[in-house]
């Protein structure tokens, strides 16, 4: 669950946290799924440890992508334009 959240926090929203920090996102989904939390409610989540601290974990966490050519034609067919 934390790890899902890491990867969301850095996915959805740009934040590189380390996984510990990810544990209050973690958290906010799973009483979101208990219903303890409803969607709309202003809830916040402190994330205070940086990504950096751990970088091996995102590493490994990280699908490799494949290369794309430096052309207009490649880049605007792999984002589907």
């Amino acid at each position: 669950e934390i790890l899902s959240a890491y990867r969301l926090l850095a996915e959805t929203e740009g934040v590189f946290v380390e996984p510990a920090s990810a544990a209050s996102v973690a958290g906010l989904l799973k009483a979101v799924e208990e219903g303890l939390v409803t969607r709309g409610e202003s809830v916040v989540c402190t994330v205070t440890g940086h990504g950096l601290k751990d970088p091996e974990r995102a590493i490994k966490q990280v699908a490799m992508s494949e290369p794309v050519a430096a052309t207009t034609e490649a880049v605007a067919r792999e984002l589907g334009l």
